[in-house]
């Protein structure tokens, strides 16, 4: 009896891990790279462990309207990912009645808001790549809104699970007293400057220090780039500098440590697949709204010839009616 018992337990165990294990995915936009990266890694034969189950079976093309480096890829990746084996559909709406999570992959962060409220409606966990949004309002909109819905989404850079700031975050030097971090800035006029690319130095920066930055002054280097250093609540500074690459240097109290590395797509996919197994949000979407006071704070400051500028008052002014 007993053996008969665990038979049937460990049946409807292997039963219930098989449906969690299968996960139909989808894609919001065609216009980034990214799209490329994360089919060929979950559509491949065979899989890697971390992704096993799940495949991206369906994709709405449509991304930004006006951006021409994005309305240009789009032919070229739509025709990539139905090679893979990709459903290309005419709408979100029937996007949702085929997928059971979705990858919010529009380079142009403007849309993201109407995209995301059919997923919620339809209750769908979304990853929304970066930028969240093309605007902090909107960034507060959305995980309000998600909240609500009681649907789980959550946002970050592929540069925040880069090996070396992994590996500081979990405490390698200990404490972090103070960081620098660098990465291109290319702007985009349609955003505040450091959403569009610096976003991906300025989340390595937030890995390593965590949240609780309070102000922000940004200046720039002796030949012109882009430079921002944020003030921690408990003094501790850190610095995001336009540059070429990516990288930068933690200051613990063990030592220093790289940070900031590049480490490919993989470890964002595989964040993502956690994610939609368990929902659970690996970034809380108040760090995630620190970083993007911090990059609007940035552009305010700039507006005011380098004065400091509290993230308060941009979370305030975001958030009024």
């Amino acid at each position: 009896m007993i053996r008969t018992l665990s038979l049937l337990v460990a049946a409807l165990f292997a039963v219930s891990a098989s449906q969690a294990q299968n996960i139909r995915a989808g894609i919001i936009g065609l216009d980034t790279s990214h799209v490329l990266a994360f089919t060929k890694t979950l559509n491949a034969e065979p899989q890697k462990p971390e992704v096993m189950g799940v495949r991206m079976v369906a994709a709405y093309a449509q991304g930004s309207k006006d951006i021409e480096s994005s309305v240009k890829r789009v032919p070229e990746y739509t025709e990539k990912v139905r090679e893979m084996g990709v459903q290309i559909v005419g709408s979100i709406d029937e996007l949702l009645d085929l997928v059971d999570v979705v990858f919010l992959e529009t380079n142009d962060g403007r849309p993201h808001l109407e995209q995301l409220r059919p997923c919620l409606a339809a209750g769908k966990p979304v990853f929304i790549d970066k930028p969240i949004a093309g605007s902090l309002r909107d960034a507060i909109t959305i995980f309000k809104e998600a909240k609500a819905a009681g649907v789980p989404v959550f946002s970050s850079s592929s540069l925040r699970f880069g090996k070396d700031s992994q590996a500081v975050r979990a405490g390698s030097i200990g404490r972090v007293k103070e960081a620098r971090t660098h990465s291109p800035a290319s702007l985009e006029p349609s955003h505040p400057d450091l959403f569009w690319y610096g976003i991906h130095g300025v989340e390595s920066l937030f890995t390593v220090m965590g949240a609780g930055c309070v102000s922000v002054k940004r200046g720039a280097t002796e030949d012109g780039k882009i430079q921002v250093t944020g003030t921690w609540e408990d003094g501790r500074k850190g610095t995001f500098t336009e540059g070429k690459g990516y990288g930068g240097t933690a200051i613990g109290e063990k030592g220093e440590a790289p940070v900031g590395s590049y480490d490919g797509y993989d470890p964002l996919l595989f964040t993502a697949v956690h994610f939609f197994r368990t929902g659970v949000a690996p970034v809380t979407p108040e760090e995630t709204l620190e970083i993007y006071a911090f990059m609007e704070a940035a552009d305010e400051s700039k507006r005011r010839g380098g004065a400091e500028v509290t993230l308060r008052e941009v979370m305030e002014k975001a958030s009024a009616p």
